[in-house]
């Protein structure tokens, strides 16, 4: 995998509680060098699109707990989508889940694709769930019409592995989000079949490309 390649893989990240438009701009700088995406909060989508009109940008929906209301998540989506969001990565109702409530979950995620025309990829947020509970969150967003799913938002108590991208690949494009700080971390889980990388690191990831500096 060369550079580009690489690069094109990671939604170089910033979703901090403390984000200011000078980090976002930050990110969209770095992201356009390099030739990243950029996943950046909502509020900041229209400045966004000004500053950096050619960078693929991704924002996050009923963030970071996915406890929105479903018409909450479908008005988010709908801004986030008119203020010029290329992609959305939103929260799946892990309370829901594990309630057993499989239908209200599919039917929550399904509201949101159906309210854009652009990607919607669904955070499971694995450190939460068993094995178990991974695979039906995975059969929900496959129900509801999703196009990726994603493990984690970065705000629980772990983030992605390589065993949980393996079994989220059964069923959706992955991306791995949480935890990845290194060429050799994004590495693992491109390795274990994810084909985006979700990271604050984007920079040292690509700058960790062997042969490169």
């Amino acid at each position: 995998m060369d550079r580009s390649e690489l690069a094109a893989r990671i939604d170089h990240t910033v979703l901090g509680p403390t984000t200011g438009a000078g980090d976002v701009e930050r990110v969209l700088e770095e992201a356009a060098q390099y030739g990243m995406n950029a996943c950046i909060p909502p509020c900041y989508l229209a400045e966004a699109v000004a500053h950096a009109p050619d960078v693929t940008l991704a924002t996050v929906i009923a963030f970071p707990h996915g406890q929105h209301s479903t018409a909450a998540k479908h008005g988010e989506a709908v801004d986030a989508w008119q203020s010029g969001a290329d992609e959305l990565d939103m929260v799946l109702n892990v309370g829901r889940l594990k309630a057993g409530d499989d239908g209200a979950v599919a039917e929550d995620i399904a509201e949101v694709v159906a309210a854009v025309p652009i990607p919607v990829k669904v955070i499971i947020e694995t450190a939460l769930l068993t094995d178990a509970e991974k695979r039906r969150a995975c059969e929900a967003a496959v129900e509801a019409g999703a196009d990726f799913v994603k493990t984690s938002t970065g705000f629980a108590t772990g983030g992605a592995t390589a065993a949980d991208v393996e079994l989220m690949a059964e069923y959706l494009p992955v991306k791995a989000s949480g935890g990845i700080g290194s060429y050799e971390d994004a590495m693992a889980m491109i390795d274990a079949g994810a084909e985006r990388i979700g990271a604050s690191s984007g920079v040292a990831i690509v700058e960790g490309l062997p042969g490169e500096k």
